[in-house]
């Protein structure tokens, strides 16, 4: 009953906030109307003036005027005015362009020849661009459900776009805002071919996984190397290799190692606690710095949609590299991950730990040997099922790593050849031209020229077709997956197939929550909401943009629960907006890549810690679940260890490259303050020969 009143609630409150939206809408739009007012030589039917259907408050629009008479001079440059503002009309064969600021009206006159044009049409106030990825927030925050609350926020935008340049009234608004959303914004997200690519290679990596789930493959892994377990110490460092040994997906990573290693972490008296907190916080790190992932698709999605909004922007500059060489450089400001994964390796190696986590330590060391767990005797998970070995199949390791050998070759040779392709076309050489050739001819690129070898590789790697090499990897790791566990007769060809179409559907969640993303980015850009943060961001230094990105992304995170909605709604946002207040805070292009670097990683890292510490987030119930820890204890002992390295990331990485401090060195800074932590700070945690 609570939760049916609550849902009448916000349908009541968002009617009244779309009725308020449509009145001020409305008194805008209240003399909409054109009229041309044509003095002497030129009639108006002689005249075409194009202004766009919808105007942003303050935001530069660019439109064109026509005059359609033969007889009118070829080239002419006339003076004029626009909204009062002196401006000049540069006429080439009868046509000029210019730029305005829309008011609340537009006025447009050209002295010479006595044109007038003024037309009523009302413009949306700024401020109100920020409403839609805003109640996205939000409502991902009340509901915590990711997809609903992007819809929500998509749906709010396209009501005021409707409002604006149609004569609805809310109800019919409400009405062809619903139906645009499909007919305009989430099929325009399906039909680039970027957006394809993404999808299909990253439903295509999760057949993958579930392929070598299922043939014992990753099974195999996990028992080669859980052999080495034969004390506390060794029994969690095999437990960290594992984590990031299995790169690939960060759901197969925490549901199979949890499971795996819990019986033997069991017999070494390795808390249930300590067991989730290396599994959860291998997982998420790892998958999302390694360049051949399930995230890498949505990761390079996510770019492409800033970079697209920027190139659509021509009052700034373009950026001149690709997504995947954008996000490869990104990865020397991926501190937080970094710095997770060692901080782990730290308490390993010295036998420490901390606050709550050394309590459950202790507790699990004291334990009998034939003492009885909570949660011992847990049922298989829904989720674990997918991952679970096929009754009766020999578990054999290179049935995983020929398939994942084949995806991170495959890709690296697709990078290369596509990369090689481009730079051949971009120097006019012959197709039949060979890689030397084109090496070669890198120093005479025209626009970047590239001498050392460093500087080379980032130009193939920056004019590849990652997009490509992604899919040709995909499918080959597939076919090798399925080709191994028909060949040795494991499954049969339908058994085969059917875990196949498994492994695709376990994707399902993260394609919606894509799609979505990309369907309100395509709205805030038509509401021009990079603008409104750019404005708001206009009198911060340019250097402290990453960490304002790192810390919402965090919030964002822990609010929703979901590091993959965070960066779908933070992308779109954060990377247009650090573009373009660094170059007009007089930043030349490279110093101003370096914050753009900063800011991509920020998203990524500032996601995974906010995940790593909300109670919400499926990765941290998946890793309480697999390893058959209470939830709770699980996020009360992982917690402080999370806030200690995003700390450290942010106080001696995010802040002090922004202000130009060398990578490297703000690495050592970094890894020698938590290595020192540990070691001073930290307690023994008493550990005993088993």
């Amino acid at each position: 009953m609570k939760t049916f009143i609550g849902i009448l609630f916000l349908s009541f409150s968002f009617l009244v906030s779309a009725q308020n939206a449509a009145d001020v809408l409305k008194n805008i739009d209240s003399e909409k109307g054109s009229s041309f007012q044509v003095i002497n030589t030129i009639d108006s039917t002689e005249v075409n003036v194009e202004i766009p259907k919808v105007l942003i408050s303050g935001v530069k629009t660019d439109g064109s005027i026509e005059v359609l008479r033969n007889d009118f001079p070829k080239h002419l440059t006339l003076s004029g005015t626009i909204n009062g503002e002196n401006t000049s009309f540069e006429f080439i064969n009868g046509k000029a362009n210019y730029q305005f600021k829309p008011t609340e009206s537009f006025y447009l006159e050209v002295y010479s020849t006595q044109i007038k044009y003024h037309s009523a049409q009302s413009s949306i106030p700024l401020w109100l661009s920020i409403l839609p990825p805003l109640i996205a927030i939000f409502m991902a925050l009340i509901f915590r459900e990711v997809i609903s609350s992007l819809f929500l926020g998509i749906f709010f935008g396209v009501f005021l776009l409707s409002m604006h340049h149609a004569d609805h009234t809310v109800l019919s608004g409400l009405w062809f805002s619903l139906v645009d959303i499909f007919e305009s914004f989430y099929l325009h997200a399906l039909t680039k071919s970027s957006h394809q690519s993404v999808i299909l290679f990253s439903m295509t990596i999760g057949a993958m996984v579930a392929v070598i789930s299922k043939n014992g493959g990753m099974q195999g892994i996990v028992d080669r190397i859980s052999k080495y377990a034969k004390s506390a110490k060794s029994g969690q460092l095999v437990t960290w290799f594992l984590g990031v040994a299995i790169f690939f997906d960060d759901y197969a990573n925490t549901l199979v190692v949890g499971n795996t290693m819990r019986p033997v972490t069991d017999r070494l008296k390795i808390s249930r606690e300590k067991l989730a907190y290396l599994v959860d916080s291998t997982a998420a790190p790892i998958a999302a710095i390694a360049f051949v992932t399930t995230w890498i698709g949505a990761e390079l999605g996510y770019v492409q949609g800033g970079i697209d909004k920027i190139a659509s922007d021509p009052s700034i500059q373009p950026i001149k590299e690709g997504a995947y060489g954008i996000f490869m450089s990104s990865l020397k400001f991926s501190f937080y991950p970094i710095f997770t994964l060692l901080f782990m390796l730290f308490l390993i190696l010295s036998g420490k730990d901390y606050g709550p986590m050394l309590k459950a330590e202790r507790k699990a060391r004291a334990r009998s040997n034939d003492a009885q767990l909570e949660n011992s005797d847990d049922e298989i998970s829904e989720e674990l099922e997918e991952f679970q070995i096929k009754d009766g199949t020999k578990a054999k390791a290179y049935n995983a790593i020929l398939p994942v050998l084949t995806v991170i070759g495959v890709t690296l040779f697709g990078i290369l050849y596509t990369g090689f392709h481009a730079a051949a076309e971009t120097l006019n050489l012959s197709k039949a031209a060979s890689w030397g050739e084109i090496w070669n001819g890198l120093s005479s690129l025209p626009n970047n020229p590239a001498h050392s070898f460093v500087e080379r590789i980032g130009s193939i790697v920056g004019m590849s077709d990652s997009y490509v090499a992604l899919l040709w990897s995909s499918l080959s790791g597939l076919l090798v997956a399925l080709g191994l566990t028909l060949g040795q007769k494991i499954m049969n060809l339908s058994e085969a197939m059917d875990i196949t179409i498994k492994g695709y559907k376990t994707m399902l969640g993260a394609i919606m929550i894509l799609v979505s993303a990309w369907a309100l980015a395509d709205v805030t850009e038509h509401l021009h909401t990079a603008d409104f943060i750019t404005g708001l961001l206009g009198d911060i230094p340019a250097w402290s943009i990453p960490f304002i990105t790192f810390i919402l992304a965090a919030v964002v995170a822990f609010s929703t629960g979901s590091s993959w909605g965070t960066m779908a709604i933070l992308y779109p946002l954060m990377l247009p907006a650090a573009w373009k207040l660094s170059l007009e805070s007089g930043m030349d292009y490279d110093s101003a890549m370096s914050i753009f670097y900063n800011v991509t990683s920020c998203v990524l890292a500032g996601s995974v810690l906010g995940d790593h510490c909300s109670p919400i987030s499926d990765t941290t119930i998946l890793s309480s679940l697999s390893s058959s820890c209470n939830h709770i204890d699980h996020v009360r002992t992982q917690l402080p260890y999370a806030a200690i390295c995003g700390v450290a990331s942010v106080i001696f990485g995010t802040i002090p490259t922004a202000l130009g401090m060398p990578n490297w060195v703000s690495f050592v800074l970094g890894i020698g303050v938590l290595f020192l932590l540990v070691k001073f700070v930290f307690k023994k945690t008493e550990i005993q020969a088993v």
